[in-house]
């Protein structure tokens, strides 16, 4: 399988979109990179967070839902696929978010990746009303939220009764656009709960962080899941992430990061350890040790993208080019 590429656009939670006053104007700037990107082949698909409250820490800034800019999304490109990483299961019933993504699944004629995780930002969860269980209770209830997804997308009259979710024979038509059903993504490592539900239901993983070492022993669980399930494990996707600023020749690093080191109270060693700041060479080799552990599908953020789109196609050009 080749190796594909997707982008973030600027949704706030990474306050980068902080340097834009008008929130009609922040939501313009999240829609003129989704369509830059649209309009440059090497890109695969599009992201957003699923987060209410910023992060390094929540402030009074915006951050657009994950599901409505979805389906924005969807009607303003034509051809990228738009995906969450990841819908935290627990926001929203998983009942009515099957619902919710069979819609968007037509509205995008199937183009929809669907991102779903177990949820961790205990701040937005307690400040929404959604308590925060302990691990255990959240691992189980997103057991019980991804099959009833699945069932909601693949059964006409699913039942199930679980220890926290019931259905009664909901009916979702249209159950989407893609065949057989809309593509299903789900992120984190968890060894005996999370990755044994992407061998069971999901198209599509995310693990590993960009770290070489941790995606290839995921990935070896991954494998065990499949083989002791029966499920094909080259026919599932495995994506990571990187957090990336390419560099032109001769740029100073500390430079040209400042505008987004200062949105988020960043110092140039603390932004060097979170995202890769350098030459597309350089970018490009730590993708390459990614793939090399079993990652097929490169997910990246770049945080200037609402100010200037040229990285778009600068990565484009100079790193993705590198994997054609």
């Amino acid at each position: 399988m080749s190796v594909r590429f997707g982008v973030f656009v600027p949704q706030g939670w990474r306050m980068d979109l902080a340097g834009i006053a008008d929130p009609i104007e922040k939501y313009e700037a999240m829609t003129r990179v989704a369509r830059v990107a649209d309009s440059i082949p090497a890109y695969d698909s599009i992201w957003v967070y699923d987060h209410f409250h910023t992060v390094p820490r929540p402030v009074h800034e915006t951050t657009f839902e994950a599901w409505t800019s979805t389906a924005g999304l969807v009607r303003d490109t034509q051809r990228l696929h738009v995906g969450q990483m990841v819908t935290a299961v627990a926001y929203r019933n998983p009942a009515l978010l099957a619902k919710m993504a069979s819609t968007v699944d037509v509205m995008s004629h199937g183009r929809l990746y669907c991102g779903i995780g177990a949820g961790w930002y205990e701040h937005e969860w307690r400040a929404y009303g959604y308590g925060f269980p302990e691990t255990r209770q959240r691992m189980r209830a997103f057991r019980e939220a991804t099959e009833i997804i699945y069932r909601m997308w693949t059964e006409d009259e699913p039942t199930f009764h679980g220890e926290h979710y019931t259905i009664d024979k909901p009916i979702n038509e249209p159950k989407g656009a893609r065949q057989p059903h809309p593509s299903l993504w789900i992120g984190g490592g968890g060894e005996q709960v999370t990755l044994k539900l992407v061998a069971r239901y999901a198209d599509a993983c995310n693990v590993g962080g960009g770290d070489p070492d941790t995606i290839r022993h995921k990935l070896g669980i991954l494998r065990q899941h499949c083989a002791d399930l029966g499920r094909d494990y080259d026919a599932i996707i495995k994506s990571t992430n990187f957090n990336v600023f390419p560099l032109r020749p001769g740029e100073d690093g500390e430079k040209a990061t400042e505008r987004f080191r200062t949105a988020l109270g960043m110092s140039y060693e603390e932004a060097q350890r979170a995202a890769i700041i350098g030459t597309p060479d350089q970018i490009a080799g730590r993708i390459r040790a990614a793939i090399e552990a079993g990652a097929d599908y490169i997910i990246v953020n770049m945080p200037h993208l609402a100010y200037d789109q040229q990285p778009l196609h600068y990565f484009a050009d100079a790193v993705i080019t590198q994997f054609a």
